[in-house]
Protein backbone atom coordinates (compact mmCIF):
# COMPACT_ATOMS: atom_id res chain seq x y z
CA UNK A 1 0.00 0.00 0.00
CA UNK A 2 1.43 3.44 -0.87
CA UNK A 3 2.07 5.84 1.59
CA UNK A 4 -0.46 8.11 0.60
CA UNK A 5 -3.14 5.69 0.70
CA UNK A 6 -1.77 4.69 4.30
CA UNK A 7 -2.26 8.00 5.50
CA UNK A 8 -5.50 8.87 3.91
CA UNK A 9 -6.90 5.24 6.25
CA UNK A 10 -5.46 6.99 9.08
CA UNK A 11 -7.32 9.98 8.87
CA UNK A 12 -9.74 9.88 11.92
CA UNK A 13 -11.72 12.82 13.82
CA UNK A 14 -10.05 12.67 16.94
CA UNK A 15 -13.30 13.90 18.95
CA UNK A 16 -15.77 11.73 18.06
CA UNK A 17 -14.09 8.84 16.13
CA UNK A 18 -15.31 9.48 12.66
CA UNK A 19 -13.63 8.05 9.93
CA UNK A 20 -16.06 9.04 6.41
CA UNK A 21 -13.43 11.07 4.47
CA UNK A 22 -16.28 13.16 3.12
CA UNK A 23 -16.98 14.65 6.47
CA UNK A 24 -13.52 15.11 7.97
CA UNK A 25 -11.69 18.64 8.10
CA UNK A 26 -7.74 18.69 8.62
CA UNK A 27 -6.30 20.69 11.51
CA UNK A 28 -4.03 22.83 10.18
CA UNK A 29 -7.41 24.93 8.43
CA UNK A 30 -9.61 25.21 11.93
CA UNK A 31 -9.28 28.95 13.32
CA UNK A 32 -6.97 29.65 16.04
CA UNK A 33 -10.57 30.60 18.16
CA UNK A 34 -12.06 27.49 17.92
CA UNK A 35 -8.96 25.55 18.74
CA UNK A 36 -8.77 27.47 21.96
CA UNK A 37 -12.59 25.59 22.33
CA UNK A 38 -11.16 22.54 21.10
CA UNK A 39 -8.14 21.78 23.38
CA UNK A 40 -9.42 21.95 26.54
CA UNK A 41 -11.92 19.21 25.58
CA UNK A 42 -9.83 16.77 23.36
CA UNK A 43 -6.48 15.58 24.56
CA UNK A 44 -3.73 15.92 21.91
CA UNK A 45 -5.23 18.03 19.50
CA UNK A 46 -2.81 19.12 16.93
CA UNK A 47 -2.24 20.82 13.27
CA UNK A 48 -2.06 17.33 12.10
CA UNK A 49 -5.31 16.30 13.66
CA UNK A 50 -8.93 15.86 11.94
CA UNK A 51 -12.07 16.70 12.51
CA UNK A 52 -15.72 16.45 11.41
CA UNK A 53 -18.31 18.50 10.22
CA UNK A 54 -20.65 17.36 13.05
CA UNK A 55 -18.03 17.99 16.32
CA UNK A 56 -16.42 21.09 13.78
CA UNK A 57 -20.12 23.28 13.56
CA UNK A 58 -20.81 22.25 17.57
CA UNK A 59 -17.22 23.90 18.45
CA UNK A 60 -18.35 27.00 16.00
CA UNK A 61 -21.87 27.53 17.90
CA UNK A 62 -20.04 27.33 21.27
CA UNK A 63 -17.72 29.79 19.60
CA UNK A 64 -19.91 32.56 18.22
CA UNK A 65 -22.31 31.67 21.72
CA UNK A 66 -19.65 32.99 23.70
CA UNK A 67 -18.95 35.98 21.64
CA UNK A 68 -22.56 37.05 21.40
CA UNK A 69 -22.52 36.48 25.38
CA UNK A 70 -19.27 38.74 25.89
CA UNK A 71 -20.53 41.69 23.68
CA UNK A 72 -23.94 41.66 24.80
CA UNK A 73 -24.74 39.97 27.96
CA UNK A 74 -27.56 37.05 28.57
CA UNK A 75 -28.62 35.88 25.60
CA UNK A 76 -32.39 35.95 25.08
CA UNK A 77 -34.55 33.88 22.76
CA UNK A 78 -33.71 35.80 19.74
CA UNK A 79 -30.34 35.47 19.85
CA UNK A 80 -31.01 31.65 21.06
CA UNK A 81 -32.96 31.60 17.52
CA UNK A 82 -30.13 33.11 15.36
CA UNK A 83 -27.59 30.92 16.57
CA UNK A 84 -29.99 27.54 15.67
CA UNK A 85 -30.18 29.07 12.84
CA UNK A 86 -27.03 29.29 12.38
CA UNK A 87 -25.86 25.67 13.54
CA UNK A 88 -28.32 24.09 11.38
CA UNK A 89 -27.96 26.24 8.23
CA UNK A 90 -31.51 27.37 8.21
CA UNK A 91 -32.82 30.76 7.01
CA UNK A 92 -34.35 33.18 9.20
CA UNK A 93 -36.35 35.00 6.25
CA UNK A 94 -39.30 34.10 5.47
CA UNK A 95 -42.45 35.60 3.72
CA UNK A 96 -43.91 38.29 5.79
CA UNK A 97 -47.86 38.08 3.93
CA UNK A 98 -47.76 34.10 5.06
CA UNK A 99 -46.36 34.88 8.37
CA UNK A 100 -48.20 37.24 9.35
CA UNK A 101 -51.47 36.23 8.47
CA UNK A 102 -54.94 36.55 10.13
CA UNK A 103 -55.27 33.54 12.44
CA UNK A 104 -59.32 34.25 13.26
CA UNK A 105 -62.18 35.30 11.63
CA UNK A 106 -62.27 38.61 13.96
CA UNK A 107 -59.31 39.21 12.76
CA UNK A 108 -59.64 39.44 9.12
CA UNK A 109 -62.96 41.16 10.12
CA UNK A 110 -60.70 44.28 11.66
CA UNK A 111 -57.88 44.32 9.00
CA UNK A 112 -60.80 44.19 6.24
CA UNK A 113 -62.92 47.06 8.28
CA UNK A 114 -60.50 49.32 8.83
CA UNK A 115 -58.85 48.90 5.63
CA UNK A 116 -62.37 49.94 3.73
CA UNK A 117 -62.60 52.38 6.57
CA UNK A 118 -59.28 54.28 5.87
CA UNK A 119 -60.23 54.63 1.76
CA UNK A 120 -61.08 57.30 -0.49
CA UNK A 121 -64.68 54.91 -1.98
CA UNK A 122 -65.62 54.67 1.74
CA UNK A 123 -65.07 58.02 2.33
CA UNK A 124 -66.75 59.09 -1.09
CA UNK A 125 -69.40 56.60 -0.54
CA UNK A 126 -70.25 57.82 2.84
CA UNK A 127 -70.53 61.38 1.50
CA UNK A 128 -72.61 60.56 -1.27
CA UNK A 129 -75.41 58.98 1.60
CA UNK A 130 -75.21 61.99 3.81
CA UNK A 131 -75.97 64.60 0.82
CA UNK A 132 -79.05 62.42 -0.32
CA UNK A 133 -80.15 62.43 3.17
CA UNK A 134 -80.39 65.30 3.52
CA UNK A 135 -81.75 66.51 -0.04
CA UNK A 136 -84.73 63.99 0.71
CA UNK A 137 -85.13 65.20 3.94
CA UNK A 138 -85.01 69.05 3.13
CA UNK A 139 -85.99 69.29 -0.84
CA UNK A 140 -88.40 65.93 -1.60
CA UNK A 141 -89.67 65.40 1.98
CA UNK A 142 -90.10 68.72 3.60
CA UNK A 143 -93.69 68.32 5.21
CA UNK A 144 -93.80 64.77 5.77
CA UNK A 145 -89.40 63.97 6.39
CA UNK A 146 -88.87 60.78 8.40
CA UNK A 147 -85.83 62.81 10.02
CA UNK A 148 -86.31 66.60 9.93
CA UNK A 149 -83.61 68.96 10.27
CA UNK A 150 -81.59 68.84 12.69
CA UNK A 151 -81.63 65.30 11.64
CA UNK A 152 -81.41 63.66 15.01
CA UNK A 153 -81.33 59.99 13.77
CA UNK A 154 -78.93 60.83 11.17
CA UNK A 155 -76.67 61.35 14.07
CA UNK A 156 -77.88 58.82 16.47
CA UNK A 157 -76.45 56.30 13.51
CA UNK A 158 -73.27 58.24 12.70
CA UNK A 159 -72.29 58.20 16.61
CA UNK A 160 -73.54 54.08 16.88
CA UNK A 161 -71.02 53.67 13.42
CA UNK A 162 -68.57 55.99 15.22
CA UNK A 163 -68.46 54.02 18.93
CA UNK A 164 -68.36 50.66 16.50
CA UNK A 165 -65.61 51.61 13.70
CA UNK A 166 -63.12 53.38 16.48
CA UNK A 167 -62.64 50.11 18.37
CA UNK A 168 -62.36 47.80 15.50
CA UNK A 169 -59.78 50.07 13.62
CA UNK A 170 -57.89 50.35 16.75
CA UNK A 171 -57.97 46.27 16.82
CA UNK A 172 -56.49 46.59 13.18
CA UNK A 173 -53.75 49.39 14.61
CA UNK A 174 -52.79 46.91 17.44
CA UNK A 175 -52.53 44.12 14.62
CA UNK A 176 -50.37 46.09 13.06
CA UNK A 177 -48.22 47.48 15.24
CA UNK A 178 -47.63 43.46 16.51
CA UNK A 179 -46.96 42.85 12.99
CA UNK A 180 -43.93 45.32 12.59
CA UNK A 181 -42.96 44.50 15.97
CA UNK A 182 -42.48 41.14 14.83
CA UNK A 183 -40.70 41.78 11.31
CA UNK A 184 -38.20 44.76 13.44
CA UNK A 185 -36.99 41.50 15.30
CA UNK A 186 -36.94 39.69 12.42
CA UNK A 187 -34.76 42.21 10.66
CA UNK A 188 -32.83 42.27 13.74
CA UNK A 189 -32.18 38.78 13.18
CA UNK A 190 -31.19 38.61 10.32
CA UNK A 191 -28.78 41.59 10.62
CA UNK A 192 -27.13 39.42 13.62
CA UNK A 193 -26.63 36.36 11.41
CA UNK A 194 -25.32 38.09 8.49
CA UNK A 195 -22.89 39.77 10.89
CA UNK A 196 -21.69 37.24 12.90
CA UNK A 197 -21.83 34.95 9.85
CA UNK A 198 -19.43 37.80 8.05
CA UNK A 199 -16.97 37.98 10.79
CA UNK A 200 -16.66 33.94 10.57
CA UNK A 201 -15.92 34.85 6.89
CA UNK A 202 -13.22 37.10 7.56
CA UNK A 203 -11.66 35.16 10.53
CA UNK A 204 -11.79 31.92 7.94
CA UNK A 205 -9.86 33.93 5.38
CA UNK A 206 -7.04 35.58 7.36
CA UNK A 207 -6.83 31.42 8.96
CA UNK A 208 -6.28 30.68 5.27
CA UNK A 209 -4.27 33.31 4.43
CA UNK A 210 -1.83 32.97 6.94
CA UNK A 211 -1.84 28.86 6.68
CA UNK A 212 -1.24 29.18 2.49
CA UNK A 213 2.22 32.37 3.81
CA UNK A 214 3.48 29.51 6.15
CA UNK A 215 3.50 26.66 3.43
CA UNK A 216 5.01 28.89 1.18
CA UNK A 217 7.86 30.38 3.25
CA UNK A 218 8.22 26.18 3.37
CA UNK A 219 8.47 25.93 -0.33
CA UNK A 220 10.68 28.65 -0.36
CA UNK A 221 13.51 27.21 2.68
CA UNK A 222 13.54 23.96 1.04
CA UNK A 223 14.11 25.14 -2.39
CA UNK A 224 16.48 27.23 -1.19
CA UNK A 225 18.00 24.24 0.79
CA UNK A 226 17.81 21.45 -2.40
CA UNK A 227 19.45 24.82 -4.40
CA UNK A 228 22.54 25.18 -1.59
CA UNK A 229 22.70 21.42 -1.50
CA UNK A 230 23.14 21.01 -5.33
CA UNK A 231 25.34 24.31 -5.60
CA UNK A 232 27.37 22.48 -3.49
CA UNK A 233 27.77 19.28 -5.13
CA UNK A 234 28.91 20.75 -7.90
CA UNK A 235 31.52 22.50 -6.27
CA UNK A 236 33.28 19.30 -4.85
CA UNK A 237 36.12 18.06 -7.09
CA UNK A 238 35.53 15.22 -8.85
Amino acid sequence: MSRKGKSKMQRVCQVCGEHRHSMLHPGALVRPAIVELIKPNVEGWSEDSWICTKDLNRFRHDYVRSLIHNEMGELTSIEDEVLESLSQQEVLSKNPDTEDAPSNLGQRLADRIAEVGGSWSFIIGFGTVLILWVTLNTVFLASRAFDPYPYILLNLFLSCLAAVQAPVIMMSQNRQESRDRQRAIRDYQINLKAELEIRQLHQKMDHLLFVQWERLVELQDEQTETLVEKGTDRSKPS
